[in-house]
């Protein structure tokens, strides 16, 4: 899987979702050409050329009424996903339901929200109120099994590049689950509802595509599997109250609700207040905040900063934070490299001025509450900025835990937070081991180690390993590495925690 995992490294979720959408309706028009569909190529394309049109100007009038960020891609991913469930264009009337469902789904995006956080999948929301409204429903034709493999194909790598699995798996036991029961209770052949429910619904490209959005389903793993269930449970057409009978939208959009919940609501537009260097490649971006918002350390978030030129890893990007939840501002690490794309060049220009959104605060990978858990934190490059964070908050609030941390970067001018790691190793006994992986000698008086995390460096450094919690943080090779090294030592999988994020590239 390494070409694949190369590939996806390079691309952002949000325009891989955009690219694997519009295949999906190019092959829909090439299946409608060979009469594999019951839909023209012609209608397919207007109908998604219609929409986008439609979802595009909406956009652009409520996003100047709310004074809110631009992001294109949402609205070209909510049009796509609208065209591939709301039957193509046959009759003139079919313009109503065309226009009504473009308008709501991305008007909810700014009407239905609390704290500018927006609930709903924005094209699940517009087809139940479509449905409850003017009764005309989506049929979710891409749900065919002419269209399956191709489904299923990209939606595994969208799966795969976002590491929601889990959530997926949830999905699919619960929905098959549901099925069996609701058949047996209804009396129905459990093996033909399985098959009609695998091969003729909704199923996956409800799963791979909306179930997966990010902004609307929670941020932790435990919750994002229970968010699963709930959607599965839901999914079985059987499945009803009084006159009312489930839908794909529906089921999701009660997920949605669930989510919202559970998950933090926040939505900031912070100010840029200092850019400071920390190594010769790497700048801390630090903001002012309105007031003190509560996370983790070692959560992330979610950064839009519009920009024009946006190239193919498009205006969003997931930066862990560096600050601590004690810290009354913000802080990003961020690594630059030549020739970087045009979001990094357009950070590089912010100042007090520029608008930038934060929200989707959310992340696994923070400490135990546990505070007697022994922890080895693994770092390699910008990857340290979490433990900046975790050490920061440990230190402002005198609290103690045994923490060996393994440091590796190129030269010994590239060590970032080297200031928090000195004074967290005098206030609260943690332990720092630095290695350098550069050709650069090491400075005069270096009593630091020199070459790449390897077993016996865990070894010798951290002899009761097996009895830690781990943590890895760095590039997608280092990480890998890490992982086989401690795998190899015999450490559990479960004591194993990586640093992710969704749409990181």
């Amino acid at each position: 899987m390494k070409p694949v995992d190369y590939l996806l490294d390079r691309i952002t979720m949000y325009r891989l979702l955009v690219y694997y959408l519009l295949a999906l309706v190019g092959c829909a028009m090439v299946l409608g050409a060979f009469g594999r569909l019951p839909y023209s190529p012609m209608a397919i394309a207007f109908s998604a050329g219609y929409i986008t049109v439609i979802c595009w100007l909406t956009n652009k009038i409520f996003a100047h009424v709310f004074e809110a960020p631009v992001n294109v891609e949402s609205v070209y991913i909510t049009a796509l996903i609208l065209s591939l469930i709301i039957t193509p264009y046959k009759v003139p009337h079919d313009i109503l339901f065309l226009t009504a469902a473009s308008g709501l789904a991305i008007s909810s995006k700014f009407i239905l929200a609390i704290r500018k956080k927006h609930i709903f999948n924005p094209a699940a929301i517009a087809v139940a109120l479509t449905a409850a409204g003017a009764g005309q429903a989506a049929s979710w034709w891409v749900g065919t099994s002419s269209l399956l493999p191709f489904v299923v194909i990209g939606g595994l790598l969208i799966v795969r590049k976002i590491h929601r699995g889990q959530m997926v798996v949830s999905f699919f036991g619960a929905v098959f689950i549901s099925t069996i029961v609701t058949s047996i209770l209804t009396h129905h052949s459990v093996a033909t509802s399985l098959k009609t429910t695998t091969l003729h619904s909704s199923l996956f490209f409800l799963a791979f595509v909306m179930l997966t959005e990010p902004i609307t389903s929670p941020v932790t793993k435990s919750l994002q599997s229970w968010y699963g269930v709930l959607v599965g449970a839901l999914f079985p057409p059987q499945i009803h109250v009084l006159s009312l009978y489930s839908t794909p939208e529906l089921a999701l959009v009660v997920g949605n609700v669930y989510a919202y919940f559970v998950s933090p609501k926040l939505k900031l537009l912070p100010r840029l207040i200092k850019k400071e260097v920390i190594a010769p490649d790497s700048i801390d971006f630090i903001f002012a905040l309105d007031r003190r918002i509560k996370f983790r350390p070692g959560q992330y978030m979610e950064w839009t900063l519009p920009h024009s030129g946006a190239d193919s890893r498009g205006n969003r990007r997931y930066f862990t934070l560096a600050s601590s939840p004690t810290e009354d501002t913000l802080r990003l690490g961020v690594k630059f490299y030549p020739n970087g794309s045009s979001y990094k060049r357009a950070m590089l220009k912010m100042n007090g001025q520029t608008t930038i959104a934060a929200g989707q605060l959310g992340g696994d990978f923070t400490m135990p509450k546990d505070t007697s858990r022994k922890l080895a934190f693994i770092a390699g490059g910008i990857g340290v900025t979490p433990y900046r964070s975790m050490l920061k908050y440990l230190i402002d609030t005198k609290e103690k835990r045994d923490i060996v941390m393994l440091y590796s970067e190129r030269a010994a001018n590239e060590i970032a937070y080297r200031d928090v790691f000195e004074t967290a190793m005098q206030e609260i006994g943690t332990r720092t081991i630095y290695t350098l992986t550069g050709d650069t000698p090491p400075p005069q008086g270096w009593n630091g180690k020199q070459g790449k995390i390897s077993t016996q460096m865990i070894t010798t450094e951290i002899p009761d390993y097996k009895q830690r919690l781990f943590y890895v943080s760095g590039s997608h090779s280092l990480v890998t590495a890490v992982k086989a090294m401690l795998s190899e030592l015999g450490v559990e999988p479960w004591q194993i925690k990586t640093d992710f994020f969704p749409g990181y590239a």
